[in-house]
């Protein structure tokens, strides 16, 4: 994720944290368009402010959208799909959005600022 270029492959965060889900009981999320545009906007949003957003702010903008939030990981740093799940699953209040039992869809997107303090930016929508 450290060019310009690069984006997250949603289909493999989906079935990557579905995986993760089905482990604990939980069901699989399916990757819904609107919450895909909202992260990929979110995303692009931290990048330009160089900081991860807040995550309530993210909450009541999905609502709005008539999304019901089951939570949102919002962060930075992370190069790969594979750091930013990792340090989310190690994470209770990341973890817990992950988990949310009630969450069914979701959408994942990067932005990447080269001359940023973290250069890489996620947002990770979960919704009812």
């Amino acid at each position: 994720m450290t060019t310009a270029s690069a984006q997250v492959d949603a289909a493999t965060a989906r079935d990557m944290i579905s995986a993760y889900r089905a482990r604990s009981g939980g069901k699989p999320l399916q990757l819904d368009p609107e919450l895909q545009k909202l992260a990929e906007a979110e995303a692009a949003a931290m990048a330009a402010a160089d900081r991860p957003s807040r995550a309530q702010t993210v909450r009541v903008a999905m609502e709005r959208l008539g999304h019901p939030s089951a939570g949102a990981n919002l962060s930075a740093g992370y190069h790969t799909l594979a750091e930013a799940f990792s340090g989310w699953r190690d994470s209770p209040a990341h973890n817990a959005v992950m988990l949310a039992p009630e969450a069914t869809r979701m959408g994942i997107a990067t932005a990447y600022a080269p001359n940023s303090k973290y250069r890489v930016y996620w947002a990770l929508l979960v919704s009812k």
